[in-house]
């Protein structure tokens, strides 16, 4: 027992020496120094603070409110079992498993990294051998994955799988290298290897990274594509507009005449049926011309256009499906097509369509429907290819409900409706379109004729209840009517210059106050800022002055 004693005080750690029943037999000195007094337990149990058994003879104790590992192994003393207890500090024991957890955690998080790169990676060391390599390398490169690890990359190169390693750079430069490189099955590949030093700054691995260009650049081509594909959209726009606003037919300015043939523009190639609402004289036909010319139907048909409310009802049908030789008394002895062969790849406008008769809004539903039309006397039906657009300035929803017009045949002419807002509404237009129809008129009959400031002034203001048919009928009439190479107010007929709803320019007078003179033009500015602008807080903004300013004053005039 003593040789037993004498040698566990060799060891530089404390141990117990203990019974098989747990009693302490024996404790060395470094176990005794843990104490200012000898402990007098002698339980092992008893000894220590907690005791935490954890199986695989190893125990969790403290002692002295220190942590303690105790490892504990069974001997044989003298032929009887004893247990040989041995201390180790818990405290750094746990910090050496959580810095061992530690590090376990950042392996499997820089494995999950490198195995789920779409890049392909791999590891070497200084002299060259593979390490570790993921799985996009056989996808990239073309040789498994398995094949790299343990091989030196100048064994690969020798065998032709690799045409060149950067690995021998990176260790002789001691710097991240690049280069364009072309892999096993000749596709170009960008390969960065960045080096890992060791305590005494030498390389002692190289991380390679491999990048699969040929992907790359086949994006790059596709984004190429699109870009160009922008850019020729962008001119093309570019150039749908330019040809918009130098069509010379279109003279407008107000926002909401240029949106309308924006949208015109828009919609100019697509065959849906148009159907254009509108006064009477607002432009109907030239934005449907305007249409046709913005198609691509202007190069492969005609522009034809038939007025539904012109024409006797009883021609009515021959003038749109045709005929064929001698299916009435006095028909044309060959036949005769109608409108819509004649309009076959172009466009079919059908003004005043409010007019048609029901028995004939059955047979155009069925063109509409079917593409085909069957002519008066004629056996077999005709395949057309036909863009239609109507327009009407009557109430077709109205119509539907009295039962005047169909209300299938309504919707299948509603796809795309677009109304005209009349002269009166978009008073921005007014002034260009005189200015249009006295150039046009004086160039027509070799004249030189000018409007004066008055005269412009109550064209714009003009109710012009005919809309832009009676404002050129107008220039025109006075182009013609009037001697004087300037006109003016007084050159307007008669019933004009009675209008009472139309304002007219102020003549100040001596008998006039300044307080009057003042209201009038108040008055008559709020009167054209009411006429311009779509709300007071616009009226505000482009006045300058606050919307509950021009709330109060458009009542104080009854505006």
């Amino acid at each position: 027992m003593n040789q037993v004693q004498a040698f566990l005080e060799f060891f530089p750690f404390p141990i117990i020496l203990a019974s098989s029943d747990g009693r302490i037999e024996y404790k060395n000195q470094v176990f005794s120094s843990l104490f200012k007094e000898e402990p007098i337990q002698d339980s092992l149990k008893e000894l220590f603070d907690t005791w935490e058994d954890h199986g695989n003879q190893t125990v969790y104790v403290t002692l002295n409110q220190c942590p303690f590992l105790l490892i504990y192994q069974s001997i044989t003393v003298e032929s009887h079992e004893k247990w040989l207890y041995v201390l180790l500090d818990g405290t750094q024991i746990k910090r050496s498993q959580k810095k061992l957890r530690d590090l376990d955690n950042l392996n499997r998080e820089l494995d999950a990294i490198i195995d789920n790169s779409y890049d392909a990676i791999y590891i070497t060391d200084r002299e060259g051998t593979a390490l570790r390599t993921n799985s996009a390398i056989e996808r990239i490169t073309g040789i498994p994955e398995h094949y790299y690890i343990g091989k030196k990359v100048q064994y690969l190169i020798e065998r032709g799988f690799l045409k060149e390693s950067i690995t021998f750079k990176v260790v002789e430069q001691k710097k991240t290298v690049s280069q364009i490189q072309k892999n096993y099955s000749g596709q170009e590949t960008l390969s960065t290897g960045s080096p890992i030093f060791d305590e005494n700054g030498e390389v002692e691995k190289v991380i390679i990274n491999i990048r699969d260009l040929s992907e790359l650049n086949e994006l790059n081509r596709e984004l190429k594509k699109a870009l160009d594909l922008n850019d020729q959209y962008r001119k093309e726009l570019e150039k749908l507009q330019t040809k918009t606003r130098q069509d010379p037919d279109m003279i407008v300015e107000s926002k909401r005449m240029l949106d309308i043939y924006e949208m015109a523009d828009r919609i100019a190639d697509f065959d849906a049926t148009v159907l254009i609402l509108g006064e009477t004289g607002v432009g109907k036909d030239v934005l449907v011309r305007h249409i046709y010319r913005a198609s691509s139907r202007r190069e492969t048909g005609e522009f034809i256009k038939i007025n539904c409310g012109a024409i006797p009802h009883d021609l009515l049908e021959s003038e749109l499906f045709g005929y064929e030789a001698g299916a009435f008394t006095g028909a044309n002895r060959t036949g005769k097509p109608g409108m819509f062969e004649l309009a076959h790849k172009g466009v079919l406008f059908l003004d005043e369509v409010g007019e048609l008769p029901l028995a004939l809004q059955v047979k155009l539903l069925r063109v509409l429907q079917e593409k085909q039309i069957q002519r008066i006397g004629a056996t077999k039906p005709i395949n057309v290819d036909v863009r239609l657009i109507a327009a009407t300035n009557r109430n077709l929803k109205k119509m539907v409900e009295k039962g005047e017009f169909r209300e299938d045949l309504y919707y299948r002419l509603n796809v795309i409706p677009i109304s005209i807002p009349p002269l009166r509404a978009r008073k921005q237009d007014i002034l260009p379109l005189v200015q249009y129809f006295l150039k046009k008129f004086n160039e027509k009959y070799h004249l030189s004729k000018e409007f004066d400031r008055g005269l412009k002034e109550f064209l714009y203001h003009y109710p012009w209840p005919g809309n832009v048919r009676e404002l050129s009928n107008m220039v025109e009439r006075l182009i013609l009517t009037v001697p004087a190479k300037t006109l003016t107010v007084e050159d307007l007929p008669f019933e004009y210059q009675k209008k009472e709803d139309v304002p007219v320019p102020i003549h100040y007078t001596s008998r006039m106050t300044l307080k009057e003179a003042t209201e009038i033009a108040e008055r008559e500015i709020l009167a054209l800022a009411v006429q311009r602008y779509d709300s007071t807080y616009k009226m505000a903004e482009e006045l300058g002055t606050s919307q509950s300013t021009i709330v109060r004053k458009l009542q104080k005039y009854n505006l």
